[in-house]
């Protein structure tokens, strides 16, 4: 697993199964069987997959009986957020720039349209 805490919330992020056990575990706190259920997979592949998540922070695990239960943390998703955010302003520039050329084509669409209209 990567050293630093970010790059382990976005090694653990990387895999399908990983986020769709996050997703569920958004609803609430769930046992391992519970997350087991949807995926056609060994419960010990399960286990293996809380692992990582529990390394990254993302969820944490206590015994209730004979039962696991887990919940998610979301303070690693937090400086995700965090993080992405750093970069929002290059996005929305970029998709500024993009409506401005949009607008731009289509302006010049309907211009071309309406001459060949009136030639006729």
């Amino acid at each position: 697993m990567p050293a630093d805490p970010l790059s382990a919330t976005f090694a653990a992020l990387a895999d399908p199964p990983r986020r769709a056990i996050l997703a569920r575990l958004v609803s609430g706190e769930c046992s391992v069987s519970e997350l087991a259920e949807p995926f056609d997979m060994s419960l010990p592949a399960v286990s293996k997959h809380l692992r990582v998540l529990e390394r990254a922070g993302l969820i944490a695990q206590r015994r209730d009986a004979q039962w696991r239960r887990c919940r998610i943390d979301a303070a690693p998703l937090k400086k995700v957020a965090d993080w992405t955010e750093r970069y929002r302003h290059i996005w929305e520039a970029r998709l500024d720039r993009l409506d401005s050329y949009l607008q731009h084509v289509k302006r010049k669409e309907k211009t071309r349209h309406g001459r060949r209209q009136l030639g006729k």
